[in-house]
């Protein structure tokens, strides 16, 4: 059976890939979206290869690298004791040495760069924990008593305390990322506390519009010690103890 003539023209059509009417009038948006498509595809390439190129453990402090920050406590107040390293961190690259100082040494890649943050720290020293709802300080011994340090947010300032005892408390981490800087960032989420050298930091529970306090200057002169025994005395770090 012949066939007819609109059955012609369709198959012309199909293998023109389209009347010239229809090419004409063919959307944009769909130009647009094979564009899209191929952008993405680009940009996901690009990325990729970035994080192949620039793990983790490339970005500072690399293995190999040592860092120092300062540490402190503080209740209503009060100073907390002082961290106190044991043997089962000793071997860990984040560790805690005398006079509250904070020693930053990676030796693997879970340590290094974007994982160099307080919560990996305090992964490895589970006595001291911190959420929006409660902080523990590590357990300490005082002859033959055991003291573990515990508040919880909204509770009030243990008697006692030598300042604001009765009032409410609130939890909280104060740090100061460079040692000039003379206003903390206040946050509650250990893991967005990336460490940087001679880098200030302040646990505490005290009441609403009461600024933390820093560490010692006993801790900040220690710290900044340890900096230059390490890294020579031509370092670049300003290290005026204020």
């Amino acid at each position: 059976m012949a066939k007819s003539n609109s059955g012609k023209w369709v198959s012309r059509v199909g293998a023109a890939g389209g009347g010239k009417a229809y090419q004409k009038s063919r959307p944009m948006n769909y130009y647009g979206a094979i564009t899209l498509i191929v952008v993405l595809g680009l940009l996901t390439v690009v990325y990729s290869r970035y994080e192949y190129q620039n793990p983790a453990s490339a970005e500072a402090p690399a293995i190999g690298t040592t860092w120092f920050a300062a540490f402190n406590g503080e209740v209503c107040g009060t100073t907390m004791p002082a961290l106190v390293a044991d043997a089962a961190t000793a071997t860990n690259g984040l560790t805690v040495t005398q006079k509250n100082v904070l020693v930053i040494s990676p030796r693997v890649a879970e340590e290094a760069g974007r994982n160099a943050t307080l919560a990996t720290f305090m992964d490895q020293h589970p006595g001291l924990t911190i959420s929006d709802k409660s902080l523990t300080f590590p357990s300490t011994t005082a002859g033959d008593v055991v003291s573990k340090y515990s508040y919880q947010d909204g509770a009030k300032c243990p008697k006692g305390s030598k300042q604001y005892a009765g009032q409410v408390g609130h939890i909280g981490i104060a740090y100061w990322s460079q040692f000039g800087q003379k206003d903390p960032v206040i946050t509650t989420d250990p893991a967005s506390v990336k460490f940087t050298d001679l880098m200030r930091i302040t646990f505490f529970f005290a009441p609403d519009g009461v600024k933390p306090g820093e560490p010692s200057t006993e801790t900040l002169a220690y710290m900044v010690q340890l900096q230059q025994a390490t890294n020579g005395s031509g370092t670049t770090t300003s290290t005026t103890v204020r």
